[in-house]
């Protein structure tokens, strides 16, 4: 029973992570703007709900902190990570306002917005990418099956699958951008 479970997880997390394979131009599209902003020097704002918050924590890390070679740090951002300005926000005027109200505060034009969403319709993330939109914040969304957050996007790479297995195809995939950032930064 336990290795007929480990066997189905692991063959749905190769169907998923080989998705890769297929969208290689949209992965390139992004490295090349992530790339574009920090040499800019510009900001990378991240956010996402649940385990995509967490993700959303883990890129940014990587991306100020190293991934593995040895660097300077760039900046970037979760908008996940302050208690106090998610709570406030979200008492005083509506969780789904809690990272749109970060954008217009911090967010300048020439940044960059990537919101990460399994769903495609979590309603936080579309109002962010609203918002950014209005400010000329370049937006992408690493997603589930699309829903109206890759409407809105101006680049967005989706991805079949269950939820886990979506959200590990999103940190293998914020292990490539990092891995190039690595090359060509």
């Amino acid at each position: 029973m336990i290795k007929d479970y480990i066997q189905k997880s692991v063959t749905e997390n190769r169907d998923v992570i080989s998705q890769v394979l297929e969208k290689k131009d949209i992965i390139e599209k992004i490295f090349f703007e992530i790339l574009r902003v920090i040499k800019e020097g510009n900001k990378i704002m991240i956010c996402g709900n649940g385990g995509s918050a967490s993700q959303s924590q883990h890129f940014a890390a990587e991306i100020v902190g190293r991934y593995i070679k040895e660097r300077k740090g760039y900046p970037a951002i979760a908008l996940t990570v302050d208690t106090s300005i998610l709570t406030a926000v979200a008492n005083d005027y509506s969780f789904a306002d809690v990272f749109a109200r970060q954008i217009e505060a911090i967010g300048n034009k020439g940044d960059l917005l990537i919101g990460l969403s399994t769903s495609g319709n979590s309603l936080n993330v579309i109002k962010a990418i609203e918002a950014a939109k209005k400010m000329k914040i370049t937006t992408i969304a690493l997603l589930g099956k699309g829903g109206k957050i890759a409407e809105l996007s101006d680049i967005s790479i989706c991805f079949d699958g269950s939820t886990p297995r979506i959200q590990e195809a999103h940190l293998f995939l914020i292990h490539l951008i990092c891995g190039f950032l690595d090359e060509n930064l």
